[in-house]
């Protein structure tokens, strides 16, 4: 399974950006903008929290694990790989709904003194923050399930001397 980069959810973020603010443009050319919802920025906070919450608790049966604490509760392979899949499809998520949310409140900006449309430019603005609280919350949980890496791939595959 392939590390995420933060290139790529940057680029994702950026792209889903621009095409949202300048759908945003056009969008309000033709009459209202469609609304962001105030349960955007909660629901990214909830996803966040679950991810935080996955990788601290696999963090600390892994370090019981190594520790070989009495009664210690182990991880299983596929538990801790399923969960590496949840943060990084959470994370390329969030990244496009973030950006897509990043547009439409940099579109908004323009229009801070009408009511409606600040508080829609500051749900936008939430969404964006609790978007980078679920990439990061996903970045670290792919950290807390990386494997250590083998002695043989980091001596280039020739044996260790013998001692």
């Amino acid at each position: 399974m392939k590390q995420l980069r933060v290139r790529t959810l940057a680029g994702l973020f950026v792209a889903a950006g621009v095409l949202s603010w300048s759908g945003a443009r056009l969008w309000d050319s033709f009459g209202t903008l469609p609304r962001v919802p105030l349960a955007a920025p909660i629901v990214l906070a909830v996803i966040a929290v679950v991810l935080l919450s996955t990788a601290l608790s696999l963090r600390s049966r892994l370090r019981a694990q190594r520790e070989r604490r009495p009664r210690a509760k182990g991880v299983e392979p596929l538990m801790a790989a399923r969960a590496v899949v949840f943060g990084q499809a959470s994370a390329l998520v969030t990244a496009l709904v973030a950006g897509m949310y990043g547009g439409v409140g940099v579109f908004l900006l323009e229009f801070l003194d009408i009511p409606p449309r600040r508080d829609q430019a500051v749900y936008a603005g939430l969404s964006v923050v609790t978007g980078i609280a679920v990439i990061a919350a996903a970045l670290f949980l792919e950290r807390v399930c990386k494997l250590p890496e083998d002695d043989d791939e980091n001596s280039g595959g020739q044996a260790a001397p013998a001692a």
